[in-house]
Order: C-alpha cells, then sequence, then structure tokens
C-alpha cells in the first residue's frame, strides 16, 4: 500500500496539485458509490470519469479532462493496488487498476 510514510510524496510539506485533483474525484466518486476512470485523450489532456469500469464508456458519466502533466503525476504518487494518500489533512484509501473499456486503456481509482 502506498502511504505518505517512505514515498517522494512523504517529502511534500503541501499536497500536490495532482493528489488535490485525485482527491476531489474521489471525493464525487464516493457520493456516487464509483469510482474514477482516467483515459488519455490525446496528448495534453486525460479525460476523467465517474462510474463503474465495468460498464460502457457510454455508460461512464463524464465530468472533466485533466492536464496530461496532472494525471501523469497521479500515477507516479500513486502504485497499482492499494493505496493511501493525504490531500490537505483528509485521508483518501483507494485502489488503482488498469483495464480496457472499448478497446481504450483506462486507470481506475476506485475507493476503498
Amino acid at each position: 500500500m502506498t502511504t505518505a510514510a517512505g514515498s517522494a510524496y512523504a517529502m511534500r510539506t503541501s499536497t500536490p496539485a495532482s493528489l488535490r485533483e485525485l482527491a476531489n474525484y474521489l471525493e464525487l466518486a464516493l457520493d456516487a458509490g464509483q469510482a474514477v476512470v482516467v483515459m488519455r485523450y490525446g496528448t495534453g489532456q486525460r479525460s476523467v470519469y465517474i462510474g463503474d469500469p465495468e460498464n460502457s464508456l457510454d455508460a461512464l458519466s463524464s465530468s472533466d479532462a485533466v492536464p496530461a502533466h496532472l494525471a501523469e503525476e497521479m500515477l507516479a504518487l500513486t502504485e497499482p493496488g492499494m493505496n493511501r494518500i493525504t490531500a490537505d489533512g483528509q485521508v483518501y484509501r483507494f485502489t488503482r487498476t488498469h483495464r480496457y473499456i472499448e478497446d481504450r486503456q483506462a486507470v481506475i481509482f476506485a475507493p476503498a
């Protein structure tokens, strides 16, 4: 499990913008009882959906797009499997997995 202890993230004194963004989406996912789905959309941004990754792309609710550099940092500061991050004092637990949805690679952040 990725935690604040022993990671590059632990050395920071403030929450990175990417983890604040991820925390905001995790809050939306928690409220909906769903997961956060991040997919590549062009080279400069990533599409973010809230929904059940078992469903089709059409069944996911489009939430927003984030700059690619934020999405890449989200991946760099988390790892596949169970994770725990602290964003501005709030602790979030989630699993990070990968899958394909309609032939498109997706990263799934599912609140635990």
